[in-house]
């Protein structure tokens, strides 16, 4: 078992990541259903939470059977962070994470997410700003570094778990490789064995496959992982990497049907929780990814993508279940 806090996991717990635009509670729906141990929400602006933003409200929006769940903030100033953190705890997720990660220019421009790993003083003095104003454990996600120069995650882990933090989860690149290269474990594996860190310690990049989580569990000892890009049409990635780690075996694809359920699952839950035309509009990016490895698929998808008609896209999938099982 791992604790992140009060918050008890499996051993070796599967962690949705954070993903801008993509981690909504449809989604995350659908990953949970799958295996999905802890998810994260969409992260949100400390800005936008203050200004009241209707958008970065109702990332807010959580449910029961989400749990256990977090709710991610970034922003570089503290007495934002220290507000956000009790808005973010009167919406009682199971505990708040901050990003110290984001590698997107919009945001480093603003002093947030990756840009903290330049100043360490002042990522502490973020994350000491919320962990004083919340009941809830304070998780964090960050890289490796800024660039290669700046590779300084054995000094953030030991001061962010001196200052109160309950688990960190590292993507194993710097602010500068952004999602290019590999990414370096190794480096992940140094924080985790390091004996002064205690708490959980998650890795993240590059696992898209059983076979993968199984090597790097074994071969850099993390306490769980963190899977992003790898679960995006492909929630099936949590079970299977399951049934792999449990049995060495490796799990069937998921079929026709489950492929299709699961974005009529998805789709549904778009539209019912931003209306029909935002809903429709952002579930045109996963029916690649849902069709992936179709032969012939072009045509179905290009309907998709084009459609503004719940309806339409309904039958639209109903066709490809029939084509493509029969």
């Amino acid at each position: 078992m791992v604790k992140i806090a009060n918050i008890e996991l499996p051993d070796f717990p599967l962690l949705l990541a954070p993903m801008e635009d993509v981690s909504d509670p449809p989604f995350r729906a659908v990953c949970k259903e799958n295996g999905a141990d802890l998810m994260y929400t969409e992260f949100i602006s400390t800005e936008g939470l203050i200004r009241n933003a209707i958008k970065s409200r109702q990332k807010l929006d959580i449910f029961d059977y989400e749990r256990p769940v977090g709710i991610q903030i970034f922003g570089g100033d503290e007495e934002a962070m220290a507000l956000s953190a009790k808005i973010v705890d009167a919406t009682q997720p199971d505990l708040l994470d901050i990003n110290f990660g984001c590698p997107v220019k919009k945001v480093v421009c603003k002093g947030a997410g990756a840009a903290v790993l330049k100043d360490i003083g002042l990522m502490v003095r973020l994350t000491k700003a919320c962990v004083d104003n919340t009941s809830m454990p304070v998780t964090v996600k960050t890289r490796l570094g800024w660039d290669d120069n700046t590779k300084n995650i054995e000094e953030v882990a030991e001061r962010l778990q001196d200052i109160g933090i309950s688990a960190l989860s590292i993507h194993g690149r710097t602010r500068a490789q952004l999602y290019k290269g590999e990414a370096d474990w190794a480096l992940i594996a140094k924080v985790k064995n390091n004996p002064r860190i205690k708490i959980p310690i998650f890795g993240n990049g590059d696992i898209d496959s059983p076979q993968k989580a199984k090597e790097f569990k074994e071969r850099y000892g993390v306490d769980g992982i963190m899977i992003g890009r790898a679960a995006i049409g492909y929630p099936w990635i949590f079970r299977e990497i399951k049934h792999y780690l449990a049995t060495g075996e490796t799990l069937a694809a998921p079929t026709i049907k489950e492929r299709i359920d699961a974005c009529r699952k998805h789709l549904k839950g778009s539209i019912k929780w931003k209306g029909e035309k935002l809903g429709i509009l952002e579930m045109r990016r996963h029916y690649a990814n849902y069709l992936r490895g179709l032969p012939h698929v072009k045509e179905y998808r290009s309907r998709l993508v084009n459609t503004m008609d719940a309806q339409e896209l309904a039958d639209i999938l109903c066709e490809v279940e029939e084509h493509y099982f029969s």
